[in-house]
C-alpha cells in the first residue's frame, strides 16, 4: 500500500514533515510519498494546491495525508476544502494554549526557524564546524568539540556529526579509522588527548560490505572480508580502551545522536 503525504508550510516545513515522518514510522506495511510544499504564503499557491491534492485523490483513489503549519486562518480554511486527511499542527495545539497562556498566539511566518533567532546562529555554527571537522580535517579545533565520533569508513560518522549540529546545536568531529591505528592498538595521534570526549560507531560487516559496495564496486575497501577485518578491530581497540561504542546497522540517525548525548552528559543547545 502507497498514500501520498503532503507537507504544507507557510516557512521550511521542517517542524510538519519531523512531525508526519515520526507518527506515519508507526505504519509498517505502508508505504508513504511525501511531497514537499514549502513557503505557501499566498492564495494562488493554495489553489494550485488544492488542485495538485484533487488530482492525487483521482489518480490514486484515496484520500492524500496533509499535515500542515499555515500561520494565515484564511490560507488554512481554503487548504481544508481538499479531499484529504488534513493535520493541522498548529491549530490543533494553539487553542488550548491560549486559554492556558492567556493570550494570543501571533500568527507570525516561521517564528521558529528564523534568522534572528540565536538558535539559528547556534546551529549554523554547529554545522560548520561539522564540515570544517570532517573525516579527520580540522585537527586544531578538536579542543573546542563537544564530542568525536570514531569509527571505519563508511560506519555513519558523518551523517551523525551533522545531525547532532543541526537538531542539537552539538559541536561534534568525526575521525575514521585506519589499519596502522589497528596495528598500533591506540587511538589516531591527532585525537589521542581528547579521549574522554571519543564515541565510537560500528556497523554489521555485511551491512558496511553493502554500502562500501556502492560506493566502490569490486574494491579491496568494500570486499567482505576487508569489512569484517576493520569491524572486528575497531570493537576490540575500543573495548582495549575502553570507548563506549553504539552499533549503526539498524539505529536511526536520530537514535544514534540521542544515545550519544544522553551518554556523553550534553544538553540541547537550540529550543
Amino acid at each position: 500500500m502507497q498514500r501520498t503525504v503532503f507537507i504544507v508550510s507557510d516557512h521550511t516545513g521542517l517542524t510538519a514533515e519531523s512531525v508526519a515522518r515520526s507518527l506515519l514510522a508507526q505504519f509498517e506495511g505502508v508505504s508513504f510519498r511525501y511531497v514537499m510544499r514549502p513557503f505557501t504564503n499566498s492564495e494562488e499557491e493554495v489553489y494550485e494546491l488544492l488542485y495538485e491534492i484533487n488530482a492525487t485523490h483521482q489518480r490514486e483513489g484515496v484520500r492524500p495525508i496533509v499535515f500542515s503549519t499555515l500561520a494565515n486562518p484564511t490560507l488554512n480554511d481554503q487548504l481544508k476544502t481538499a479531499p484529504a486527511l488534513h493535520f493541522d499542527l498548529f491549530r490543533t495545539y494553539l487553542g488550548e494554549l491560549e486559554r492556558e497562556l492567556g493570550r494570543p498566539p501571533t500568527g507570525r511566518v516561521g517564528r521558529l526557524h528564523s534568522i534572528s533567532d540565536r538558535n539559528y546562529f547556534t546551529r549554523i555554527e554547529a554545522v560548520d564546524f561539522a564540515l570544517s571537522t570532517d573525516d579527520g580535517l580540522g585537527e586544531r579545533y578538536y579542543q573546542m568539540a563537544d564530542v568525536i565520533l570514531v569509527g571505519v569508513s563508511r560506519a555513519g560518522k558523518t551523517p551523525t556529526c551533522l545531525f547532532l549540529g543541526m537538531q542539537y546545536g552539538i559541536r561534534a568531529s568525526n575521525y575514521p579509522l585506519a589499519e596502522e591505528d589497528f596495528e598500533r592498538e591506540a587511538l589516531p595521534k591527532a585525537i589521542q588527548p581528547y579521549q574522554d570526549k571519543v564515541y565510537g560507531l560500528t556497523i554489521h560487516p555485511q551491512r558496511l560490505h553493502q554500502v562500501r559496495t556502492q560506493r566502490k564496486p569490486g574494491s579491496r575497501y568494500a570486499s567482505l572480508e576487508q569489512c569484517e577485518y576493520e569491524v572486528r578491530r575497531a570493537e576490540l581497540l575500543f573495548r582495549h580502551l575502553g570507548i563506549r561504542y553504539f552499533d549503526t546497522t539498524s539505529a536511526s540517525i536520530e537514535e544514534i545522536a540521542a544515545n550519544i548525548v544522553q551518554t556523553a552528559g550534553l544538553e540541547r543547545r537550540i529550543g
